[in-house]
């Protein structure tokens, strides 16, 4: 896939990730993580982020890393497209994103790099050494210590015809109408605070109509319906589904720090998709917790 298809397929519809399967070793389980593929592809994704932040990138090794990502794209390949997560040190998120092109995913989403602060000048370099690595699309993800500013965005998306997508997982709407307002169409844009969907008509609003479900892991009926309330302008469906679920799921994840991947770990088991216990750092939810997760995830019915 070339990088202008590649941000066709970010124009529209709801993209998720799917959660990466560890067995109760924490260790990558490849079989469960094929049934999660295989139970979620149909449900109507226009794209799946392999490795992502829901799927726990910051945790692999680089050894897991390619057979993951082969593993994703042999399992939906003409079913859905795969795009891999990759980041870290510049020359570790290079080696992903060249593990991620031969393996035959669609594309990147580059998270952000490792802990220590950097300037604009820095992030650049960081950016633009990546997508020189690879042929295919490259989706910088705004997040964190990389936070690109709109003059950044254009001298890289000069230099650099193979990065074609933005996603924002900041929130700060003055700095994200200026982004949009600077690239205009050279960039696709995509919404990815988390929890996505209860700022998913906020930022369709600021021309930015796409987001990243997690919830989409173990609630993926749900999610499809909030996405098509969304791009209908449904609001009394977005009401509903925000006062009866999301604001009362926000309760829960904002309990702990990494909740906000814990807590679909813990709906992904609590619906019979179990994907294993999350990796240090993070933690799993507590019993409790799972007891009123439970009790939300029951009042939306079957999925």
């Amino acid at each position: 896939m070339n990088p202008q298809e590649l941000k066709t397929i970010m124009g529209s519809g709801l993209l998720s990730f799917p959660l990466t399967d560890f067995d109760s070793n924490g260790d990558f389980n490849k079989k469960g993580y094929i049934e999660r593929l295989e139970w979620l592809a149909p449900y109507g994704a226009s794209a799946l982020f392999a490795a992502g932040g829901t799927g726990e990138f910051f945790s692999l090794t680089g050894d897991e890393y390619p057979g993951i990502i082969q593993t994703a794209v042999d399992t939906c390949r003409g079913v859905v497209p795969i795009i891999a997560g990759a980041g870290g040190p510049t020359r570790f998120a290079i080696q992903c994103a060249q593990a991620a092109e031969k393996a035959g995913a669609h594309g990147i989403l580059l998270l952000p790099h490792y802990l220590t602060e950097a300037g604009q000048e820095g992030l650049a370099a960081h950016v633009e050494a990546v997508c020189k690595s690879v042929k295919f699309g490259v989706i910088v993800y705004n997040r964190a210590s990389s936070r690109l500013k709109p003059d950044t965005l254009a001298r890289l998306a000069e230099r650099n015809p193979n990065l074609v997508g933005f996603k924002d997982g900041v929130g700060d709407i003055e700095a994200m109408v200026a982004i949009f307002q600077k690239m205009g169409d050279r960039f696709a844009y995509l919404g990815g605070l988390p929890t996505a969907e209860v700022y998913a008509a906020a930022y369709k609003a600021m021309g930015t109509p796409v987001y990243s479900s997690a919830v989409f892991n173990f609630i993926p009926k749900t999610a499809m319906d909030f996405y098509h309330a969304v791009a209908n302008d449904d609001m009394a469906t977005q009401h509903r589904l925000l006062k009866n679920f999301f604001m009362p799921y926000l309760e829960l994840r904002n309990r702990v720090p990494g909740y906000a991947v814990s807590i679909v770990k813990a709906g992904a088991k609590l619906v019979g998709h179990d994907a294993g216990p999350v990796r240090a750092p993070l933690t799993d939810l507590k019993p409790d917790e799972m007891d009123a997760l439970k009790a939300l995830i029951d009042t939306l019915g079957p999925q």
